[in-house]
């Protein structure tokens, strides 16, 4: 991709309003615009860090057995009845009414909806068990959105539901659910710790967040220094010592990035949603359900992986694998090196932006350290001259000049 054709307007500073890293950067350097209080739009080098995001969580579901499906925004009235939550969940709904007076809400949630679906399908033992999940937009009336894309009004999530004709089975997949969302937040650059939660108005029995420790976070957690066990403060701060080792307690600022639920029968039940087992007997089918907010993912990457000048993405969600910069790109020689770089990249299958800007080295650099890509290669005069190009990590702060020809090797090794 080449810079000049990007639609991208890095800005000199961040706007006023932003004071989380997550919110100074993205903003900053053009990922995403806000459009109002809690409301942001995805802009191209947003989106392309979005997509990796989604595509991870989504091969992991898929490996979990997770068949996607597509859930309305628009939900009626009569089915968040049946559940009790028209008036009581946290934060309140959006709720409208259609032409013909008829109230809607816009989905915060799907519980209502999925297991409407299921109780349709579902009538024995031999269904079960079986998991769905989607990607879909959620719309939050939050009293306070704040600190950018980690606490908004409308955000993509993945719900993930599972189905199951007993509590032991449900326990099984949960453990799994666990271990696919530490591969996620792995491979999406950070380090998750579980923690016990509440469940709040989703309702159920035990609950688990994942939280990534961070001085910015909203969020607390209790942490024991002996045996890791952790919680949110929430269920924490009823504990002097660790519950289970007695150890001493320190509470740490974190942000939630997914959570786990054992709704068990909280939704089947008052839905009605049951199967016949093999005795014959009618019971509610036993559900799971597990959520990750993808925007607030990729705020929390930005959070945890910055430093003075910008954004340090890690390679899985970087939005390009490689920027190349040509500083000098009025010198001919300089820019038919960089381009034959360039198309060399490409056909090695290499995800690169080429900054061919006529614009100052100073600037050029800068909003490179702002973009953040992992790795950064600069042909300028003295370069092109030695027949190599500067090599430098975002990570770090060493430069080491490569040889032209050793450049595809260096970055596929």
């Amino acid at each position: 991709m080449l810079q000049s054709q990007l639609f991208t307007k890095t800005l000199h500073k961040p706007p006023k309003e932003a004071e989380s890293p997550s919110h100074k950067y993205l903003t900053q350097a053009d990922f995403v615009d806000c459009l109002a209080s809690g409301i942001f739009s995805l802009l191209p080098l947003g989106f392309r860090v979005h997509k990796k995001i989604e595509n991870i969580i989504r091969q992991e579901m898929d490996s979990l057995g997770g068949q996607e499906v597509y859930l309305p925004s628009l939900q009626p009235k009569n089915l968040w009845m049946e559940t009790g939550r028209w008036k009581t969940i946290e934060p309140p709904l959006f709720k409208l009414k259609d032409t013909h007076k008829k109230d809607l809400a816009l989905g915060s949630t799907h519980e209502e909806v999925i297991t409407d679906i299921v109780r349709k399908r579902i009538k024995s033992y031999k269904d079960l068990p079986f998991t769905l999940y989607q990607i879909q937009d959620k719309f939050r009336n939050e009293l306070r959105a704040t600190g950018g894309l980690l606490r908004v009004r409308e955000f993509v999530m993945k719900d993930l539901y599972s189905f199951h004709s007993d509590f032991s089975d449900l326990d099984k997949y949960y453990h799994k659910v666990a271990k696919a969302y530490e591969n996620i937040f792995k491979r999406c650059g950070i380090n998750a710790i579980q923690v016990e939660a509440s469940a709040g108005t989703i309702g159920g029995g035990e609950s688990h967040e994942f939280m990534v420790l961070a001085k910015t976070g909203e969020d607390k957690v209790a942490l024991c220094q002996k045996c890791n066990w952790a919680a949110n403060l929430e269920i924490g701060k009823k504990y002097k010592v660790c519950p289970k080792c007695k150890g001493k307690l320190v509470v740490q600022n974190s942000i939630e990035v997914g959570h786990l639920f054992k709704l068990g029968v909280e939704y089947s039940k008052k839905m009605k949603a049951n199967f016949t087992d093999k005795d014959g007997k009618e019971k509610p089918i036993v559900m799971g359900c597990y959520g990750i907010g993808l925007g607030r993912l990729m705020a929390t990457v930005v959070e945890v992986r910055h430093d003075k000048k910008g954004i340090i993405w890690p390679k899985n969600i970087s939005p390009f694998d490689v920027h190349l910069l040509a500083l000098q790109p009025t010198n001919k020689k300089v820019v038919q090196f960089a381009e034959n770089l360039y198309k060399t990249l490409q056909k090695n299958n290499i995800d690169i932006l080429y900054d061919d800007r006529v614009v100052s080295p100073g600037i050029k650099l800068n909003d490179a350290d702002l973009i953040g890509i992992p790795v950064r290669l600069v042909v300028s005069e003295k370069t092109q001259e030695k027949n190599a190009v500067e090599f430098k990590l975002r990570s770090q702060k060493k430069i080491k000049l490569i040889k032209k020809d050793k450049v595809v090797q260096e970055l596929l090794r």
